[in-house]
């Protein structure tokens, strides 16, 4: 944790963390991560280089899986176990959360993008480190690494990469 990393350095209150978002070519956002040392003009550099940069960043507090990995991860998981339940096809899912909540991206298609095997260890790290049940990987999710179906980077994971 950024906190973490503070206690060994001589200057904590000019660390933070910076925290780029999958695909970083196509993704804006940047989050960041406050540790509890860290001090305000700290943040505020940071989001000057951010700008900069041309991305758009938010500012969090420092704790597992920051602030929108949580919600991301738990909502690519939740459409992971609406697969795996035969609720509904990943391509039906995806349009449900691109059309009716005008994502730009469903999540089984970003999940795709991000990898399967880097989905699986988030969720992992968070189910260990919150103790919250629902971020407890899906035996799909499981499976597809397992079988090294890790999305676009292999060319299969809940879809068919020919790129």
């Amino acid at each position: 944790s950024v906190s973490d990393l503070q206690e060994s350095t001589a200057r904590p209150e000019r660390v933070l963390g910076l925290h780029f978002f999958n695909p970083v070519h196509i993704n804006r956002l940047v989050e960041i991560v406050r540790g509890q040392r860290t001090a305000p003009e700290t943040v505020a550099a940071a989001l000057a280089f951010v700008r900069r940069l041309g991305k758009d960043p938010i500012v969090v507090n420092d704790s597992p899986g920051f602030a929108s990995s949580r919600l991301g991860v738990l909502l690519g998981l939740e459409a992971m176990r609406m697969v795996e339940q035969g609720i509904a096809s990943a391509q039906d899912i995806d349009r449900a959360m691109e059309i009716g909540y005008r994502h730009p991206m469903g999540p089984l298609r970003l999940s795709d993008l991000v990898g399967l095997d880097v989905r699986l260890d988030i969720a992992t790290y968070l189910h260990e480190k919150l103790g919250a049940e629902h971020f407890r990987p899906p035996e799909i999710l499981k499976r597809l690494v397992a079988e090294g179906k890790l999305g676009k980077k292999t060319g299969r994971g809940f879809y068919e990469w020919n790129e």
